[in-house]
């Protein structure tokens, strides 16, 4: 059903925190993605969409600005920046086109800036001291009925699923899945050094904590991640299905993506959004829309979050923005083109550590801004191609090499700089916004 207008609508699904080798359609051996996989046979699958900067507040702005973390300035979770009036941003210039914007959301209680361009904004956070504890059923809840009750008009909906950000709490029925073994395992002493650390510490007093004692097992909590994986996945189905039963599907460009991965145990880092490797960076990116995208189909170009803003608005028929500096990634999307994409992405993070990087198709390059606080490398080489796990560091086997990819990333950020009139980087500027937190014994 077209809204009467004539303009299609948009549905953008941002799932927090998964990672993309997690989902059946990107490989993934556990069943834990049913619907999504169908809906990737539905649409086109893109292999190679990566965040820009770590983690939510950053990564969310630039989906909605279609400009990179260092342009937009909200490279920090909690950092002092604040995001300019006059940014570009997808709501707004939506709502002026004559859409109908809704948002189920809790972002704004965190930035103000979350709110611009909804007239609709349903957080169901409200009803939770802790705005973690939104479960996928509830964002369906109120999402569902708002899509029915809008269903003539040009809509832009936005639904932000929390699971499986943790504390990973899924559903009883999906608890049986993917584990058989002794959680709390006393000689187990595999989370012995997360626990040390802020979060660890945290986790294991609060949910990770049971009755016989802590979990112990990591492949456990790896579990838990994939079981709300699998509930969250379930109700992105029931919204797919209400889609076409209110025959919208012909006319909604419908994108299910994530704001960041998660790091589970690898490079040492345990269930976090840190570190700017491929289980962090790296996240699902599936567009539908019947009769405009082809369905079966696979994208191998490398995409960022900034690159979905100017598309959305391409694929409307809108103009973009010259301050956005994302490219449109719709012919390729459409099929219109095979060829696109970036032939290098520039990532950042100011989390506990701030660093860049930059990842061509084969090689990544990781730089530290300041001292890490986990005890990880300054400068980073990896070869993607023959080892996509990023195992082996190779900044002293090939120094040439990793000269000139510093050198790369160096000349980038000097020129966005300049062009920006900053004097500074803000990684050096702001440091590691987590850097001043307490580690819980």
């Amino acid at each position: 059903m077209m809204a009467v207008t004539g303009l299609p609508n948009v549905v953008l699904v941002v799932v927090d925190t998964l990672r993309a080798d997690h989902l059946g359609c990107y490989g993934y051996q556990r069943p834990t993605s049913p619907c999504l996989d169908a809906l990737a046979a539905q649409g086109t699958v893109c292999d190679a969409f990566f965040c820009a900067g770590l983690p939510t507040q950053p990564a969310f702005t630039t989906l909605y600005t279609g400009q990179h973390p260092l342009t937009h300035g909200v490279i920090a979770h909690g950092g002092r920046a604040t995001l300019a009036r006059e940014a570009p941003f997808l709501p707004q210039l939506l709502v002026t086109a004559g859409y109908t914007t809704a948002a189920v959301d809790n972002l704004a209680r965190l930035r103000h800036w979350f709110l611009r361009g909804y007239e609709y904004y349903i957080d169901p956070s409200v009803r939770h001291p802790l705005l973690l504890e939104v479960s996928a059923a509830e964002i369906n809840a109120r999402a569902l009925p708002w899509l029915r009750a809008h269903a003539a008009e040009p809509f832009f909906l936005l639904l932000h699923y929390w699971d499986p950000h943790w504390p990973l709490c899924p559903p009883e029925r999906f608890r049986h899945l993917f584990y058989q073994g002794n959680p709390t395992d006393p000689t187990n002493r595999a989370l012995e050094a997360w626990w040390q650390e802020p979060l660890g510490a945290l986790a294991r007093e609060t949910w990770l904590r049971r009755p016989e004692g802590p979990v112990t097992d990591p492949a456990y909590i790896v579990a838990l991640y994939d079981q709300e994986i699998r509930a969250v996945d379930e109700a992105i189905g029931e919204l797919v299905a209400e889609i076409d039963r209110l025959g919208l599907d012909e006319d909604t460009l419908l994108l299910v993506l994530a704001d960041h991965g998660e790091s589970l145990t690898e490079h040492g880092i345990f269930f976090e959004h840190r570190g700017l490797y491929e289980p962090t960076l790296r996240v699902p990116c599936l567009a539908r829309w019947p009769g405009r995208i082809p369905a079966g189909r696979r994208l191998s170009a490398l995409l960022q979050h900034h690159d979905l803003a100017p598309t959305i608005l391409e694929a409307l028929g809108l103009e973009i923005p010259p301050a956005m500096d994302g490219q449109s990634f719709w012919p390729l999307l459409s099929g219109a083109t095979t060829t696109g994409g970036r032939e290098a992405i520039i990532g950042c993070e100011c989390t506990w550590q701030a660093r860049w990087s930059l990842r061509t198709a084969r090689y990544k390059f990781i730089l530290a801004r300041d001292p890490d606080r986990t005890g990880g490398p300054p400068r980073e080489l990896y070869d993607l191609w023959v080892d996509p796990a990023e195992e082996r560091n190779l900044v002293d086997d090939e120094p040439a090499l990793a000269a000139a990819l510093e050198t790369q990333l160096e000349a980038w950020i000097a020129d966005r700089l300049a062009a920006l009139g900053l004097a500074e980087d803000p990684l050096v500027a702001q440091g590691a916004s987590l850097g001043d937190l307490p580690v819980l014994a």
